[in-house]
């Protein structure tokens, strides 16, 4: 329902060529809160299930897994896929769960957004093709390495990240990769307003956050 910024579409458009390649991508993409890093993971999901192949994406909270799957939701509704996405947090029931890896295992589930959950040996992917990882820098290497391990082979990996880190020390850190920045802020997005309190006046900063 809204316009690509121009650096969302080059970040896709790299995407989607690394994906295209025999090579797996192992890509890295940097944006600010709200420079649009979700929907640019959604598309790329878009393109791996529109091949055949399952899209796992691994979030650090709960509260992100479920805003991922609420926004994704919303996005893929449009193209008829929002019945496919699944979200497997711990906090479901042991029913939601076992309903969740069923419909992941057969298949039915394209897009399987969670937590660490992801990676428990009872989740059985059918044919992953694209991992996505959300803030990467708050997953030890064996995690990331053991949502990797579902594909059966070398899959596409997608890491997203809020946090600016030199590439320099991205390459020491994950090995070799691409980066890509998200530098540009849709034009919606609402403008981060910075004030200073004084202890003095504590009192009128509590009633405006109230």
């Amino acid at each position: 329902p809204f316009k690509l910024t121009d650096a969302q579409r080059k970040v896709i458009w790299r995407i989607y060529q690394d994906m295209d390649s025999t090579q797996p991508m192992n890509r890295l993409v940097e944006g600010d809160v709200g420079s649009g890093k979700t929907v640019v993971a959604t598309m790329a999901s878009l393109m791996a299930i529109e091949q055949g192949y399952q899209t796992a994406l691994m979030a650090p909270t709960e509260i992100l897994a479920r805003q991922h799957a609420e926004t994704i939701h919303n996005l893929l509704d449009s193209v008829g896929f929002a019945g496919h996405i699944g979200l497997l947090i711990g906090s479901l029931k042991p029913a939601q769960k076992d309903s969740i890896r069923a419909r992941v295992k057969s298949g039915e589930i394209k897009l399987l957004i969670g937590t660490h959950a992801l990676i428990q040996d009872s989740v059985d992917m059918h044919n992953l093709g694209l991992v996505i990882i959300d803030e990467q820098h708050r997953f030890g290497v064996e995690q990331r390495r053991a949502l990797q391990a579902k594909a059966g082979r070398a899959p596409h990996i997608l890491n997203m990240t809020a946090t600016p880190i030199p590439r320099s020390l991205a390459l020491t850190l994950y090995g070799e990769l691409d980066i890509s920045i998200i530098d540009e802020m849709p034009s919606s997005t609402r403008k981060v307003v910075t004030t200073i309190h004084s202890p003095n006046s504590r009192a009128q900063l509590y009633e405006k956050i109230k």
